[in-house]
C-alpha cells in the first residue's frame, strides 16, 4: 500500500473514531447505567433533601389530594379549610426520614415498571406506566386525621397514580430502547477499533496519536456542550405546572455520571497528546545509537581536539649504506 493511500485511510478511520467517542459515550451511558435501578436509585437519593424537590413533591401531592376532595365537597370550602392543612402536613413531611425511604421506594418501583415496560418483559404491558403515590397520601391522610382537620378522613387514597409513560408511546420507545442497547456495546468498540486501526495504518504513528488524542478531547468537550445545551432545552420545554428547578436538580443528578465522563476524555485526550509531544521533542535530538547528537560548535571542537591529539607517525629510518 502506498504512503498517500495509507495516510489517507489513516486519516478517514481516526476521524471516524472520535466522531462516534461523544456518540458512544451518550449510548452507553443510557443502555447500561440509566438501567441499573441499584444505581439509579442510589443517583435519585440525595435528590429527597434538595428543596426544590420537596417543594415540588409536596405541591403535586398537594394538589392531587385537593382534587380528588374537591369532586365531593364544595370547592370553596376545601380552599378555606383544608388547602392549608395539607400543604403544611406535606412539606413537613418531606424533611423525615419516612420521606426518604418512601422516596427510594417509589423511585425502585418507577424505575422498575419503566424497564419492563421498555423490555417488553411478562411483567409489563401496553397500559400507561404510572407510579403508586399512595403511601405518600396516606401518611399525610393519617398526620391530618390525627390534627383533628377538617374533612381528613374523607381524602382518597386508593387512586394516587402518577403516569410515567403513556400507552401510544410504548411501542416507539420499545424500539428505541432496543436500538439504544445496540448502539450502547458497538459504537464504544467501534471507536477503539478505529483509532487502533488509523494509528497501525499511519505513516507516522506519533502524529496519528497526536491527532487520535486531540480528537477524543474534543469529542468529550463536544459532549459536555451537548449535556449543556440538553439541559437548557429540557427546562424550556417544561409545562408551566412542573417546577424548573426540581426538574433541573433532576437532570443534574441523571447526567452526572456523563459529565465525569466527558471532562475526563478531554482530560485523557490532552494529556496523551502533550505526552506524545514532549517525547517526540527528547528523542529529536537523539540519534540512532540512542546517544544525544552533539551541537554543531561542539561536533566541530571534537573534531579538532582528536585531530590534535592523534599520534604522528614518523618514517622509519633508511638503513645507511656500508662501502666494501
Amino acid at each position: 500500500m502506498s504512503r498517500p493511500l495509507r495516510s489517507g485511510l489513516s486519516a478517514v478511520l481516526i476521524t471516524l473514531s472520535c466522531l462516534l467517542v461523544p456518540f458512544g459515550a451518550l449510548s452507553a451511558w443510557a443502555a447500561y447505567g440509566l438501567t441499573d435501578t441499584g444505581r439509579y436509585v442510589t443517583t435519585m437519593a440525595p435528590l429527597a433533601a434538595d428543596p426544590d424537590v420537596r417543594e415540588a413533591v409536596a405541591d403535586t401531592v398537594g394538589d392531587g389530594i385537593l382534587d380528588e376532595i374537591g369532586r365531593q365537597v364544595d370547592a370553596k370550602v376545601m380552599r378555606a379549610t383544608v388547602a392549608p392543612f395539607v400543604h403544611d402536613a406535606l412539606h413537613s413531611f418531606t424533611q423525615t426520614a419516612a420521606f426518604r425511604t418512601a422516596w427510594n421506594e417509589g423511585n425502585r418501583a418507577a424505575h422498575d415498571a419503566v424497564l419492563r415496560a421498555l423490555r417488553d418483559e411478562p411483567g409489563g404491558s401496553d397500559r400507561p406506566v404510572t407510579v403508586d403515590l399512595a403511601p405518600v397520601t396516606a401518611h399525610v391522610k393519617a398526620r391530618l386525621a390525627q390534627d383533628h382537620v377538617p374533612l381528613a378522613n374523607r381524602i382518597p387514597v386508593e387512586h394516587a397514580e402518577v403516569a410515567l409513560l403513556p400507552a401510544q408511546e410504548l411501542g416507539r420507545l420499545r424500539k428505541g430502547f432496543h436500538v439504544l442497547q445496540v448502539a450502547g456495546f458497538w459504537l464504544p468498540v467501534a471507536a477503539v477499533v478505529f483509532a487502533a486501526a488509523g494509528i497501525a495504518l499511519a505513516a507516522c504513528r506519533r502524529r496519528a496519536l497526536v491527532a487520535t488524542a486531540l480528537g477524543t478531547a474534543v469529542g468529550g468537550a463536544l459532549l459536555a456542550l451537548a449535556l449543556a445545551v440538553g439541559r437548557s432545552l429540557t427546562l424550556s420545554d417544561l409545562p408551566d405546572e412542573v417546577s424548573q428547578p426540581a426538574a433541573a436538580a433532576v437532570y443534574d443528578a441523571l447526567t452526572a455520571t456523563l459529565r465525569t465522563v466527558s471532562w475526563l476524555l478531554v482530560a485523557l485526550g490532552l494529556t496523551v497528546a502533550a505526552l506524545t509531544w514532549l517525547t517526540r521533542r527528547r528523542t529529536a535530538g537523539n540519534d540512532r545509537t540512542g546517544r544525544p547528537r552533539p551541537r554543531p560548535r561542539l561536533r566541530l571542537l571534537l573534531g579538532r581536539r582528536r585531530a590534535s591529539s592523534a599520534p604522528t607517525q614518523t618514517p622509519p629510518p633508511e638503513p645507511t649504506r656500508v662501502d666494501a
